[in-house]
């Protein structure tokens, strides 16, 4: 009977149009989508070279360290050109800067460097890091020259400076990047519709248990006073329900991964495992609203997608900086939506590898389902009827 119920329920779910429209191609459009609007986004926010004015005075001559500095980073012919310097008067730059023809200008007065600029963004900041580098390498020479005359000894500028340089560019060894190199914040739209097809996929199981129930129609009325395990056809039409969400979800895997090209990393097998998560989530979750909620079945259906819809929206869905500004102020809310989990768990995979953050959003997935598997239990129990 397990088995019958099981290809019976699996039929159904693959002849039904719209279910099928909802859960395995409204995915792959709005991947399309998503593909058409964000393919050039980030290639139009890198940084390209920025324009600066450098007042060309006697203190910025005599500065060795912030000449040779911005004469090797405004070095045309070299692959890591950062800035496009010209070399100015003090009221030259001003009218520059006032023109917007460059974004920042650094004026030496004396020994302290000052930076003037006329708002904030990506380009001052650079400028503001390199010059805040600069200081501190000259710091560090100083202290070595003062170190070598205390000596006794006559240092040498010039090894001095390729000693200090190559000290500062080493201090990178000593840091562990634990983070993808490709790094790409546009990825968290691919996995909130990755969230939204495994929490859909739970209108499949609301289809498959509604079948079931006696208040839903009359095909629960005789599942109901039939001589067979009420549980085992419950689960059998549950599970039946699952495996054709795996399926589309093994759908839009294969569709954005070569058709579209996403990059979900090396971790695959622990990409999928998630999805398996959720999808467990999407579907407990959609068994607590047909069991609790008391209403018909389209009622059912849209407080279902509505929740849904909620849940992707809160996780970033509709606007990347929403997630961070939940995650900041209602963090709360993250823990508590599975959406939010999934992202989180493919965001912690796709920049850290495997780690105890994935495993933890993984963990609370479980949980959840637990919780709502508990809590639609309670409503099953009951539920009584004066007839059938």
């Amino acid at each position: 009977m397990f088995g019958h119920n099981f290809k019976y329920t699996f039929k159904v779910l693959m002849r039904n149009r719209m279910l099928l429209f909802w859960t395995f191609v409204f995915p792959l459009v709005l991947g399309t989508m998503f593909k058409l609007a964000f393919s050039n986004i980030e290639n139009s926010e890198k940084l390209n070279v920025i324009p600066i004015a450098i007042v060309d005075n006697e203190d910025f001559q005599g500065n060795e360290a912030f000449r040779r500095t911005f004469e090797t980073l405004s070095d045309e012919s070299s692959d890591e050109q950062m800035f496009d310097t010209v070399y100015v008067s003090k009221d030259e730059a001003d009218t520059l800067l006032s023109d917007g023809d460059v974004d920042g200008v650094l004026y030496m007065n004396g020994a302290e460097p000052e930076i003037w600029i006329h708002e904030n963004g990506i380009n001052q900041t650079v400028l503001q890091y390199v010059v805040d580098e600069i200081v501190h390498t000259s710091a560090i020479m100083e202290k070595r020259v003062q170190n070598e005359i205390e000596q006794g000894t006559m240092p040498d500028i010039e090894a001095l400076y390729k000693d200090v340089m190559e000290q500062v560019a080493g201090r990178e060894s000593n840091l562990v990047d634990a983070s993808r190199k490709n790094l790409s914040y546009t990825m968290i739209e691919y996995y909130t519709l990755i969230a939204m097809a495994c929490l859909y996929g739970g209108i499949l199981g609301m289809t498959a248990l509604s079948r079931n129930l006696p208040n839903m129609g009359n095909l629960g009325k005789r599942t109901a006073i039939v001589p067979i395990s009420k549980a085992k056809t419950m689960f059998s039409s549950l599970l039946a329900a699952y495996c054709t969400q795996l399926i589309g979800l093994a759908i839009l895997f294969v569709y954005t991964i070569f058709v579209m090209k996403v990059d979900y990393g090396e971790n695959l097998p622990y990409v999928i495992l998630l999805a398996l998560a959720g999808s467990l989530a999407g579907l407990t979750l959609a068994i607590m609203v047909t069991t609790v909620v008391k209403t018909g079945e389209n009622g059912k259906l849209g407080i279902l997608i509505g929740i849904t819809m909620a849940c992707c929206f809160l996780s970033g869905m509709m606007g990347i900086t929403m997630k961070y500004i939940i995650e900041k102020h209602v963090p709360f809310l993250d823990k508590i939506n599975p959406a939010a989990m999934i992202t989180d768990g493919y965001y912690a995979l796709y920049y850290y590898g495997v780690d105890k953050r994935f495993w933890m959003d993984v963990a609370s997935l479980g949980i959840f389902s637990a919780f709502m598997l508990f809590v639609s239990a309670q409503g099953l129990r009951r539920q009584k009827y004066d007839s059938i």
